[in-house]
């Protein structure tokens, strides 16, 4: 049988990193899960921990505009008519480099009906002293511009307690209001007043969320949001500035285990970014976009 994951750990860190999606399948401090794992043979449940390219979250009927031609991509979530998370998801990514406390890996897309350009999409996971450094690069191969977005698909565990009873922490001063049914784009709204507001750390209770959000505080450089566990147990997720919205999913699910983590996605535009034009990358021919997120265990 083919190898398909790689470890790798440093200190009290460990990870497991697998070709499935280029995902990040395990990751622990001093044996405590940081994020919710997923077995190491299957279809990957709910995007856990993979690379979403070469747009995050979801493209309206999957149809959209570049310079001029139209493209339409594959509608992989048939009860809101849209395409979700790009093209490189259920891919076969490979291993460029491994060593004792990190990996590289990579994979292409080209163009085609659903994208107009060439890229070279890889992911490196690192294990340091301060947790799990990790750099989603996309270079254009190809001879035309190409629209581009991405997003890492993490779900947090801060500890054992239910996710109810979890205090959230996040910098965002806006979110975007999106259509029940299919969760578009609406409109962007403050969280002044309303029960999105984290700025100030709180428990999670019982809110629902799927939503972008955006105005966040980048005024060091970078932003984090952090989750703990009335245990005390807890665990942050740092990005850099290259990724001006942030999705928050409370993983809540009409049947079977609901709630069991918090997805945290850095996301360098929102949903339907390639129709509305917000924030898209346009990646030039030869060009690079790099973008950089930290995970790391706290306590107090």
């Amino acid at each position: 049988m083919a190898v398909t994951e790689q470890n790798i750990s440093f200190g009290p860190y460990t990870a497991i990193v697998t070709s499935r999606s280029g995902a990040l399948r395990e990751l622990r401090h001093e044996g405590r899960d940081l994020v919710i794992s997923f077995g190491p043979e299957g279809d990957i449940p709910d995007y856990r921990g993979t690379i979403c390219a070469p747009w995050p979250n979801r493209l309206a009927d999957g149809v959209y505009s570049f310079q001029g031609a139209q493209y339409q991509a594959e509608i992989n979530e048939p009860e809101r008519g849209t395409a979700l998370h790009g093209l490189v998801i259920g891919k076969t990514w490979e291993v460029l480099d491994h060593g004792p406390s990190s990996i590289s890996l990579g994979t292409a897309v080209t163009s085609g009906p659903a994208y107009p350009g060439d890229l070279d999409v890889t992911v490196t996971y690192g294990l340091k002293e301060d947790g799990l450094h990790s750099t989603v690069r996309a270079r254009n191969t190809g001879d035309q511009a190409a629209p581009y977005g991405v997003c890492p698909h993490p779900y947090l565990v801060a500890g054992p307690a239910p996710l109810d009873e979890w205090t959230l922490q996040m910098p965002a001063a806006a979110f975007l209001e999106v259509t029940q049914d299919r969760l578009l784009p609406v409109r962007t709204a403050t969280v002044d007043g309303h029960e999105f507001d984290f700025r100030s750390e709180r428990p999670l209770g019982s809110i629902e969320i799927d939503h972008a959000f955006t105005d966040i505080d980048m005024s060091s450089g970078s932003a984090s949001v952090r989750v703990f566990d009335p245990s005390g147990s807890g665990v942050e997720l740092e990005w850099d500035d290259q990724w001006p919205w942030l999705q928050i999913h409370t993983a809540d699910k009409p049947a079977g285990p609901s709630r069991l983590g918090l997805a945290v996605e850095p996301m360098t535009c929102p949903p339907d970014a390639f129709n509305t034009g917000v924030d898209v990358v346009e990646l030039a021919p030869g060009a690079t976009h790099e973008a950089t997120w930290i995970i790391r265990a706290l306590s107090r």
